[in-house]
């Protein structure tokens, strides 16, 4: 069953694969509560041991262990709001991240890249960022942008995050959300967005930025990301409390442990939140993997990573809490079969669980670590697939045609009937990478195959006029206000700065 209106206007809703019975979520649940309150967190935050405190935390200074009363962690799941909207500035592509429905979003901080030139992976640079954005842009599956390449160059930790969200920014309508590598960075990031937005209550209102924090597989929160989590929270933006726990090394081997890991440790970062500021917009997170029993390593492309964020998002749904979670990754070390079948594969099922934002769903591959620009665009058509999917199958009187097929009887075809017509538009997904034509050779045509389509895809978005997207008031006012601001090489922002 689907929405009413339009198709294009309909909500993507998932809940189709579910790994987990209801009484295994009721379990993993309880099981969660139950670590929270006799094992709690480790929080090497002063700020966030206060407001556990206060919420009613039993707080330890001497082991810095926080440990949550069930009754406080259920407050917390209350009085989170059970939908929240990231907004993009366009108002074209907001993301309301409720129930099952179901958004796509690049995402990783990858510190490396495929040279779209060369084809050799390098560091990610501020020029990447910049080309990102772009690409998310103009890749019509891609919902918003997470930030999903470190800039290299920037070599001052407090200069990180108001150069990648500046350029994000700069470069894309689509709502923004990234992490945080400082309090300064903190402080700058947000004071960006209210310049931006008109002030500190219009970009509440309407908050097109979003920021990830984390809670540090086993149970810990770290000083900063700690701090960094109570002052977005007292502020009343998104925060993303997400955790990866990794099967075997930082969880326990089994699935089973490792959703409950996961569960338990986010439900640690929401109530952080709520104990800071009832009712700010706090979103769980959902990325852990398995770990390479051979080598100890972290496996992105694993399948039993997307059965993993498939549960996680039946327990949230459970909760009524917004999700953040993860698919598309791949362990391949080049843009080939490997990339593509994993990408597909995690996408889909995470697709269909409902997952409410799909982060890393886009061009991350080895790990993790690096982004391919030619992957991006072959993930965006992944993603209009994984669309078709979720919107399911319509059926009416108008989409059974029983009168016309009566009508038309035994040997007859349906080629130019007014039902077709009205029909072959909207019904099926249309690829334009994927080469749906008969063989023209006799030999295989390289240059006509989905991976030449997708570099043709990258080389037509990067030779296309760069268009800022702030205006150049706003960007004055912003160059004046961080002067610490850098420009990468191809930027208009840089050749209007050297004028």
């Amino acid at each position: 069953m689907i929405d009413e209106g339009k198709t294009e206007d309909r909500p993507q809703r998932g809940g189709l694969y579910r790994p987990l019975g209801n009484a295994e979520v009721e379990k993993i649940v309880e099981e969660a509560l139950r670590i929270l309150a006799q094992s709690g967190l480790a929080v090497y935050s002063q700020t966030a041991r206060e407001a556990f405190r206060r919420a009613g935390a039993e707080v330890d200074e001497a082991t810095l262990r926080c440990t949550l009363p069930r009754g406080l962690v259920e407050d917390a799941i209350a009085s989170t709001p059970s939908s929240v909207t990231l907004f993009s500035r366009d108002g074209r592509h907001d993301c309301v991240l409720e129930g099952n429905r179901v958004h796509y979003g690049t995402g990783g901080t990858a510190i490396y890249v495929l040279d779209p030139d060369t084809g050799e992976r390098r560091p990610s640079t501020l020029e990447d960022v910049i080309l990102n954005a772009r690409m998310v842009e103009a890749l019509e599956h891609i919902d918003l942008f997470t930030i999903n390449v470190f800039p290299n160059e920037i070599t001052a930790r407090d200069d990180i995050d108001v150069n990648r969200f500046f350029h994000a920014l700069n470069h894309t309508q689509k709502h923004v959300m990234g992490g945080l590598y400082s309090m300064q960075g903190c402080r700058d990031a947000v004071r960006l967005a209210e310049m931006i937005a008109g002030g500190a209550d219009a970009l509440r209102e309407r908050p097109f930025v979003s920021f990830i924090s984390l809670v540090i597989s086993p149970f810990k929160i770290d000083d900063t990301y700690g701090e960094i989590t109570c002052a977005l929270a007292e502020r009343g933006l998104p925060i993303v409390t997400p955790t990866e726990p990794i099967c075997g090394t930082t969880s326990p081997v089994t699935l089973a442990g490792n959703i409950l890991t996961h569960v338990a440790e986010t439900l640690g970062g929401i109530a952080l939140v709520q104990s800071v500021r009832k009712g700010a917009p706090g979103v769980c997170g959902s990325v852990g993997s398995i770990t390479n029993l051979r080598t100890m390593d972290h496996v992105g492309g694993a399948v039993e990573r997307a059965m993993i964020n498939a549960a996680v998002a039946q327990v949230a749904q459970h909760l009524q809490i917004p999700l953040y979670s993860t698919a598309g990754t791949s362990d391949a070390k080049a843009v080939d079969v490997q990339a593509a079948f994993e990408s597909a594969m995690s996408s889909l099922l995470v697709a269909m669980s409902g997952a409410n934002y799909i982060h890393d769903i886009a061009g991350l591959m080895e790990a993790d670590l690096t982004v391919a620009y030619e992957k991006l665009a072959l993930d965006n058509e992944i993603l209009g697939m994984c669309r078709r999917v979720l919107r399911g199958i319509e059926v009416s009187d108008e989409t059974l045609a029983t009168d016309l097929i009566i009508e038309k009887g035994p040997g007859s075809d349906y080629v130019a009937e007014e039902h077709t017509v009205r029909h072959m538009r909207g019904e099926f997904f249309v690829p334009r990478l994927a080469n749906r034509s008969k063989r023209k050779t006799t030999g295989p045509s390289p240059e006509d195959s989905a991976l030449s389509r997708a570099v043709a895809e990258v080389a037509r978005i990067r030779q296309a006029p760069v268009r800022e997207q702030l205006s150049e008031s706003v960007r004055q006012e912003i160059r004046k206000a961080f002067p610490r601001l850098r420009y990468g090489e191809g930027a208009t922002a840089e050749r209007e700065a050297t004028r």
